[in-house]
């Protein structure tokens, strides 16, 4: 399974993969939220 931590989610932003780039927003907002 793929890391889901944060750091490794901002840098998945910069794929060239749309599927993983959504992914990686959706990450992101959760983190966000969970602060």
């Amino acid at each position: 399974m793929e890391k889901t931590d944060i750091s490794s989610a901002y840098r998945r932003l910069k794929s060239p993969n749309i599927k993983t780039r959504k992914r990686a927003l959706k990450i992101i907002k959760e983190a966000k939220r969970k602060k």
